[in-house]
């Protein structure tokens, strides 16, 4: 009994482990240990069947995220991407259309359908949905800015001319007008900018305006 309690009563060793484990080892181990994450195989397709059935899988899961939640512009645009991604020009068309129908005053929609128009370098249904939008929201100045620019790049300044009268009938902040006779001023049209600043201080009469057509003035001789 007396052995027992001897052995029970044995102090522990309290020196140091000799094979001390740091938090950077314990680190090490745990991020070494950890599963690697699995890789989804791409999908290989082998025949115009299987193609297929991988369309309407990917459309049926388009379909049912806009049904849940039709007013998630992000729904729209990856369904149309994904559309143009397989040459399905139509269809992506087609889903542009039913997101403005939804989405009408969003912004960015407008823009994404125009630049997809754009890409495949058909001008006039550009045209048209940038049309479309100046009429629905005239007071959002990317798009006339959008409209301007594309018309400009094209090398058509009368339609740009166009495009800034109709925006000058909403009698626009004064970057509008400035992009005008910047313009005119890039086509050696001075007596066409004077113009478009005789008519801008009528609209906005502040002082700091008239010192603006002053200089252009001092800039082109009359004063």
């Amino acid at each position: 009994m007396a052995e027992r309690d001897q052995r029970t009563s044995r102090p522990k060793n309290k020196n140091p482990s000799e094979v001390q484990i740091t938090a950077e080892q314990i680190l090490r181990e745990t991020h070494e240990r950890r599963e690697t994450p699995l890789k989804v195989p791409k999908q290989r397709i082998a025949d115009k069947e299987e193609l297929d059935d991988y369309r309407l899988r990917k459309r049926k899961g388009f379909e049912d995220s806009i049904r849940r939640n039709k007013n998630h512009v992000g729904n729209w645009l990856k369904y149309a991407s994904w559309e143009e991604s397989q040459d399905e020009f139509e269809r992506s068309r087609s889903i542009f259309e039913r997101a403005v129908e939804v989405e009408h005053r969003n912004q960015g929609l407008w823009l994404r359908y125009a630049e997809f128009e754009l890409k495949h370098r058909n001008i006039n249904s550009a045209r048209n949905i940038l049309d479309r939008a100046i009429s629905g929201l005239p007071r959002v100045d990317a798009f006339w800015y959008k409209f301007v620019h594309l018309e400009e790049s094209l090398d058509n300044v009368p339609n740009a001319r166009q495009v800034f009268e109709r925006w000058l009938q909403w009698e626009p902040l004064e970057g509008a007008w400035m992009a005008y006779v910047q313009m005119e001023k890039r086509y050696g049209e001075i007596e066409r900018a004077r113009e478009i600043f005789r008519r801008f201080v009528e609209v906005h009469s502040e002082p700091k305006n008239w010192l603006k057509w002053s200089k252009f003035e001092e800039q082109f001789g009359t004063l």
